[in-house]
């Protein structure tokens, strides 16, 4: 058999992998990697050879989980992708994650670039997905935010009015209403609708 039968009879072996990704895949193998991205590439060149999930698994010691994800990413075409997926768990929240959140909530979205006043939770994930690089559940953040005593709610403020009541800092009381010379009215106002007309 000379060189090109055997270059021909390789490329009719290869069961999901396109020559592309096959030369990529073994040209990787040669790099210094990370042991579990080798192990990846090794998944999808033994099942492009034609190898069943168990003889991978027995060949490279992983669980069946691994190899029928890697199998699957062979089969879907995305093998020239294998470094897109991070090794390990997700990004934790850590402190600094914490302190970024407390600076945000108290400063206003608009010294950001966004348009409007308030942070919702899920504006604040999105900024600091961008940030940090950590993806939570909006709820995930909005318990992050109760333990901390925080709040992307505004709170209702308290105020006194001149007569010493207490009353809600987003309402107007008629008696605070002033009369037009200056001096406070405690009398009632006529209202006549066809005066209006």
């Amino acid at each position: 058999m000379n060189n090109e039968q055997g270059k021909e009879a390789k490329i009719l072996k290869s069961h999901y992998l396109t020559p592309f990704q096959s030369k990529l895949l073994q040209k990787s193998l040669e790099e210094d990697l990370h042991e579990s991205y080798r192990q990846r590439i090794q998944i999808m060149l033994l099942a492009d050879q034609g190898k069943s999930q168990t003889e991978i698994c027995q060949t490279l010691g992983c669980c069946a989980a691994t190899v029928r994800h890697w199998m699957h990413i062979a089969r879907s075409g995305m093998a020239h992708q294998w470094q897109d997926c991070p090794i390990g768990r997700p990004k934790a929240v850590n402190e600094q994650y914490l302190d970024r959140l407390k600076e945000l909530i108290n400063q206003s979205p608009r010294d950001y670039g966004y348009s409007f006043r308030r942070w919702t939770v899920n504006w604040l994930n999105k900024h600091l997905a961008k940030e940090f690089g950590i993806e939570l559940s909006n709820r995930h953040l909005q318990r992050l935010l109760k333990e901390m005593g925080l709040s992307t709610i505004p709170k209702r403020t308290k105020v006194k009015s001149a007569s010493g009541r207490e009353k809600d800092g987003h309402s107007i009381l008629i008696s605070d209403l002033k009369s037009a010379n200056g001096s406070e009215s405690n009398g009632f106002w006529l209202f006549n609708p066809s005066n209006m007309a």
